[in-house]
């Protein structure tokens, strides 16, 4: 099974709740970034153990870790949780940067180092989730 194929069985999987969240934002997200890498990380370790909720990525950066290593993963990360969705922007290096900027444009959201949480779509301004995620990627290319 493909990315895009482990992607859409994964959001048909989602309680209809949020189901039709996810797709509207994984639709959105592909507008805003329409040649960008897919990802579809199921949430398992190496030994297959449960470790985090699965996240759908998109985007291509290289993190470079203290030791020298390297590892490719994705700019930006959609999640369900318990409580509604998180949207994960990766790489901005100033920890405050997401909150200060986007925080109180955002609508009713939380707003931490590099993850913006509601409880639904309509709770935020999707304008500014999207300005958010465009200038993460300009931050990380």
């Amino acid at each position: 099974m493909n990315i895009q194929e482990q992607i859409k069985e994964y959001i048909a999987t989602q309680p209809e709740s949020k189901r039709a969240d996810i797709e509207a934002l994984h639709k959105r997200i592909l507008q805003v970034l329409p040649k960008c890498k897919l990802w579809f990380l199921d949430g398992k370790d190496d030994r297959g153990k449960t470790v985090t909720n699965p996240n759908i990525g998109y985007g291509l950066q290289t993190i470079k870790y203290a030791d020298g290593k390297t590892k490719e993963f994705y700019q930006i990360g959609i999640s369900p949780n318990t409580t509604g969705i998180s949207v994960y922007i990766m790489g901005i290096k100033d920890k405050t940067y997401l909150a200060q900027t986007y925080g109180k444009k955002l609508g009713k959201a939380s707003v931490t180092r590099y993850c913006i949480k509601f409880k639904t779509l309509k709770d935020i301004n999707m304008g500014i989730l999207e300005a958010a995620i465009r200038d993460g990627v300009e931050q990380t290319t």
